[in-house]
């Protein structure tokens, strides 16, 4: 018969089931309240570790002395400073301009050509206009009356004046007689009346008198022929005189004439040979407008010409900003196509604004800057687009603060700096500043360092740590 004993935990229990333990669960009761200490302890422990304040991870600067410029910043672009416009200046037929762009040319050389045929047909038009009518103010004189005509008018009012001089005398004449013939008529009348003569010859005396009444009447009617005769001669000659400048007003309509044709005979001359167009300067060519041969109208641009080495550099800028900038401020040139920077000077603010809608659709008033390149012979040509910083300030030893350091305190400026680890506020006084720094001018030492970006979490008196 098999005896079977009963296990280790088969006894435990058997001696718990009795009321009773065993030497092992009475020290694993004892050591339990210690362990749930520690547990308890090494919890909390961790929750206070995870609840103390952290520092925060910031962005710091160094606040240092250096060189600092205060810039306008601009898109610009290149031109030739001396442009010139080459145009038609007639009306005509455009030969074929062989020149290209880029092509050097000298002043006074021919770049292009009118056909001239027209003008010069217009020339000889003229010409022979002149003529004709040259010969019709010459002809005027053919209308005026000839010498021979006023001497003979002249002689004639000479002979009418003698025959009223001798009518005149032959009144005088009859009036004498006929006073004679009166007297003796008296006498002879008285002796008749006496009886001293015959009745016959009282009769003969009174028709004697009437007689020389009668004569007396013929010889004034002569004067009264003779005097008409006289003012007919003066009046014909007055007629004639009077011809003799009525041609006068031909004179000066033809005289006018020809001062209108001599006029557009000059222009057209003038004309005529400005149909060889030459270069006003020289240089080369730098676009041609009108390559092919065809008609154009005086004015009409053919090609431009100027000086690739006399570039200048055309930069717009708000109006706000240029009152900042002067003559003689430098001007830097970045992203031009090269790796260095090229250097000019401000040559001229234009003094005219202009207005100009921005990418925003923002009517803006903006200004020409007109600057000089300091090497001449610049690798930029005419139009060529880069960007450009007009330095308004600048100093070679300037205490200086990044601009990403500052916010708004009031009305102040203000920075947070690190001290023994944690941020403190400091107010600033600024200076001139540009888009990345700013001229401190108090409220920081060199060798500071400053936060950058401080947001909600930076206080003063927080924890700060520098980002790894």
């Amino acid at each position: 018969m098999t005896t079977t004993r009963p296990s280790a935990g088969a006894s435990a229990d058997t001696a718990a089931h009795n009321g009773r333990r065993s030497p092992s669960q009475l020290g694993k009761h004892r050591w339990r309240p210690w362990l749930y200490a520690l547990g308890g302890l090494g919890l909390a422990g961790l929750v206070l570790y995870a609840m103390r304040p952290q520092p925060v991870a910031v962005d710091l600067a160094t606040v240092e002395r250096g060189a600092l410029q205060v810039t306008i910043d601009a898109e610009g672009q290149t031109r030739v400073r001396d442009r010139y416009v080459v145009a038609a200046p007639v009306d005509g037929e455009l030969q074929r301009i062989a020149l290209k762009a880029g092509d050097p040319i000298t002043v006074g050389a021919t770049v292009a050509q009118i056909h001239p045929l027209a003008l010069t047909s217009q020339v000889e038009a003229k010409q022979a206009q002149r003529r004709a009518t040259e010969a019709r103010l010459n002809g005027v004189e053919t209308q005026r009356p000839k010498p021979a005509a006023l001497n003979q008018a002249e002689t004639r009012i000479r002979a009418t004046q003698a025959q009223v001089v001798q009518a005149q005398a032959r009144v005088t004449e009859v009036t004498a007689a006929l006073a004679q013939a009166d007297r003796d008529r008296d006498r002879m009348a008285t002796l008749y009346a006496q009886g001293g003569i015959a009745r016959q010859d009282l009769e003969t005396l009174t028709l004697a008198v009437t007689q020389r009444q009668q004569d007396l009447a013929a010889a004034q009617q002569q004067v009264t022929v003779a005097q008409a005769d006289q003012q007919a001669a003066e009046e014909a000659l007055a007629v004639l005189i009077a011809e003799v400048s009525d041609p006068d007003y031909l004179v000066d309509v033809y005289e006018a004439e020809l001062a209108a044709i001599d006029a557009e005979l000059a222009s057209l001359t003038d004309d005529a040979r400005r149909t060889l167009i030459t270069a006003p300067a020289g240089g080369r060519v730098l676009t041609v407008l009108e390559p092919s041969a065809r008609f154009v109208a005086a004015g009409t641009p053919l090609l431009t010409v100027g000086d690739p080495n006399g570039l200048e550099l055309v930069i717009d800028i708000l109006s706000t900003d240029a009152v900042q900038v002067a003559p003689g401020n430098a001007v830097q040139i970045e992203r031009w196509g090269g790796n260095s920077t090229l250097q000019a000077t401000v040559r001229q603010v234009e003094p005219a604004a202009f207005t100009e809608v921005s990418a925003l659709g923002v009517d803006e008033q903006r200004v020409n800057v007109i600057a000089n390149f300091a090497d001449p012979t610049t690798p930029l040509g005419d139009g060529f687009r880069v960007d450009a910083r007009i330095v308004v300030w600048q100093s070679d030893d300037m205490l200086k603060v990044p601009i990403s350091a500052l916010f708004r305190c009031d009305t102040d400026w203000c920075a947070f700096v690190t001290e023994n680890g944690r941020a403190q506020q400091r107010r600033l006084e600024l200076g001139p500043r540009n888009d990345s720094e700013a001229a401190v001018a108090a409220g920081l030492n060199a060798g500071d360092r400053v936060i950058l970006y401080p947001g909600d979490q930076i206080e003063a008196g927080v924890q700060v740590k520098a980002r790894q």
